[in-house]
């Protein structure tokens, strides 16, 4: 989460629609799985050219988190690599029918 309160982010496994180092811990992870996924900058991280996090998520929910996602994304004085907490609250089937 970017602040105190938990952020969800509903994604697709493949559809490039998350950070590729998060989309790669999520692979195998089952309901009620948590993993700590370190992200180094680079490749697996946010594209450079997405200075407002609309292409990948997640994306900060509010002013002070987008600024310092953004504060470190672009400081080379900083290490920029990300921690992400990450739990798999439900896997929907293949066919887009929901369930477990």
């Amino acid at each position: 989460a970017f602040d105190k309160d938990l952020d969800y982010f509903r994604t697709v496994l493949g559809s490039k629609q998350m950070v590729p180092g998060v989309e790669c811990a999520l692979k195998g992870m089952h309901p009620g799985d948590i993993r700590q996924v370190i992200v180094p900058y680079g490749p697996l991280s946010y594209p450079p050219e997405d200075k407002e996090h609309d292409l990948v998520g997640p994306k900060p929910t509010t002013f002070s988190g987008m600024r310092a996602l953004n504060f470190v994304l672009e400081n080379p004085r900083v290490d920029r690599t990300l921690l992400f907490n990450v739990k798999v609250i439900r896997v929907d089937k293949s066919d887009g029918k929901g369930g477990f």
